[in-house]
């Protein structure tokens, strides 16, 4: 294997069945190809043939694809060049620039379809933008694996990738996401899985179905159905390896019984919330009306009518 970092310029090399249709104007064809996301028999003949004829690699990851090429039996000729996030917009240009003077690029992630929550995206929107040819070589997919064996609607679904990282930034997006009625898949890192799932509870509601799917087609493969609440404590400690979230839509109507949020916003006033706030964003939430939630609240507080906590804070409809 040829591995390199500077992006490789010069003739293309000659096309056979697995590579690229011929290029217009000139330039090369860029591929991208779905890589295994655990077994490495699930790779296709047809990327072992690719990997084994590109002229130029991008590879987000070069160790791995030296080690999936070993045991596939390939031997990389081309040059290899490293192609991640940190270097994805200073790397993209010299690989466009490869592909203008006619020379193929093959794109690849360290598993599943590049683009995906994954390297490839601004390269792919380059290429095309610029006028050169652009294929793919389907294949894995965690998303569309989990989703098969979610036993959940498949007919809509969205893909949310990776949540937002800051607090106060995943719960806007939960937020946005509560009453979207399509399945929805996620990724997410292991140790962060349960506290994830304890927040989607939060926005979605304790009872929303979903299922945890870890290590898909590895060797510690596990994959978990409950309802939201249910795996989040099941997930509380956090787990190890790769981690796709997936979870029902909003079946319409509120998501909360009123007595699950009065207890919502007990937590979230418990936190450190102001009460009147907790009880409007847990209305919001829960498809609850917000004066409900509020003679709830008051009468879980203080039994009875007339309590101190009737006469304040009451909100207007």
């Amino acid at each position: 294997m040829n591995t390199t970092d500077p992006a490789a310029s010069g003739p293309a090399a000659s096309h056979s069945a697995a590579s690229q249709p011929a290029a217009a104007d000139g330039f090369g064809t860029l591929t991208v190809a779905a890589v295994p996301i655990g077994r490495p028999g699930d790779a296709s003949p047809l990327l072992a043939q690719a990997l084994a004829e590109a002229p130029l690699v991008a590879a987000e990851d070069t160790r791995r694809l030296k080690r999936l090429a070993s045991t596939l039996g390939v031997e990389v000729t081309g040059r290899v060049v490293s192609y991640w996030d940190a270097v994805e917009r200073s790397r993209g240009g010299r690989l466009l620039d490869s592909l203008r003077q006619g020379q193929d690029v093959l794109l690849v992630s360290d598993a599943g379809m590049p683009t995906i929550s994954d390297p490839g995206y601004r390269l792919v929107a380059a290429a095309a933008e610029a006028g050169a040819p652009v294929r793919v070589l389907p294949g894995p997919s965690a998303v569309t694996a989990a989703l098969a064996v979610s036993g959940l609607p498949t007919d809509r679904f969205c893909f949310e990738g990776f949540p937002p990282r800051k607090r106060g930034d995943r719960a806007r997006r939960f937020a946005e996401l509560s009453a979207e009625p399509r399945t929805m898949v996620f990724f997410e890192a292991g140790n962060r899985a349960g506290t994830t799932l304890g927040e989607l509870a939060g926005a979605f509601g304790p009872g929303r179905r979903a299922v945890v799917c870890r290590e898909l087609t590895k060797t510690h493969e596990e994959i978990r159905r409950g309802t939201l609440a249910d795996l989040a404590g099941w997930a509380e400690g956090g787990l190890l390896g790769e981690v796709t979230l997936v979870v029902a839509g909003d079946p319409g109507g509120p998501r909360l019984s009123p007595a699950e949020a009065v207890a919502e916003v007990a937590r979230r006033a418990a936190d450190g919330q102001p009460r009147s706030e907790a009880i409007a964003a847990v209305a919001r939430e829960s498809g609850l009306r917000r004066r409900e939630l509020y003679d709830a609240v008051v009468a879980a507080r203080k039994p009875g009518p007339g309590g101190p906590d009737a006469q304040a804070g009451a909100p207007r409809d």
